[in-house]
């Protein structure tokens, strides 16, 4: 319902009539409307993290990582047009991202949380010499977000299947191998916990 119709047509009267509930039964297990989003919206970052983070935290770190990083992040864009109607974590920052209260600040912290991921896995490839010394982590987050969200909108709007495989071609342009920049390993890649993937 959220990703479809926005996080604001989630209410509890809503709810109550697609389960077949009183909305007292409802409120009692969530209290408000906000309370509502708020779980919604939890549970659709809990998602992402399974299907994107979770899935390269047991490689080494380096730029093969965050390759495979940014993959999984386009494939779970894919995979939004046809489970659920669209990326709810997307939709939700441009639905609240004018609109003060608690729920503005959770889609805040979820993105803040994805772009230092980001940052994290760009370090670690620099870390292991195969990104420039002198990659400027910031702009290159911000980058990859342009690809995301121009790919998101190609998918959902446009109806472009080809939009995944752009993306893909882009993000490989935005993060050069070694042989391109002059960059060489400098040490051995290691191992970072599932925590740290997370961002946690």
């Amino acid at each position: 319902m959220a990703s479809k119709e926005g996080l604001e047509g989630v209410t509890i009267g809503r709810l109550a009539l697609e389960l077949k509930m009183s909305k007292a039964g409802i409120l009692g297990h969530f209290g408000t409307k906000e309370s509502l989003q708020l779980a919604t919206f939890d549970a659709a970052v809990e998602s992402m993290r399974h299907q994107v983070p979770d899935k390269v935290g047991a490689l080494p770190a380096g730029r093969d990582r965050l390759l495979r990083l940014c993959d999984a992040w386009i494939s779970y864009l894919e995979a939004q047009q046809a489970a659920a109607g669209g990326c709810l974590l997307i939709a939700a920052a441009a639905e609240f991202e004018g609109r003060p209260g608690a729920v503005r600040t959770a889609v805040l912290s979820a993105s803040s949380g994805w772009h230092a991921l980001l940052t994290g896995e760009i370090q670690a490839a620099i870390e292991t010499g195969e990104l420039p010394a002198d990659t400027d982590l910031t702009q290159l987050v911000f980058e990859l977000n342009g690809v995301a969200l121009s790919a998101n909108q190609a998918i959902q709007l446009h109806r472009d299947r080809a939009a995944g495989e752009r993306a893909r071609r882009a993000i490989h342009k935005i993060i050069p191998d070694s042989e391109e920049t002059g960059a060489r390993p400098t040490r051995t890649p290691t191992r970072r916990s599932r925590a740290q993937v997370r961002g946690r």
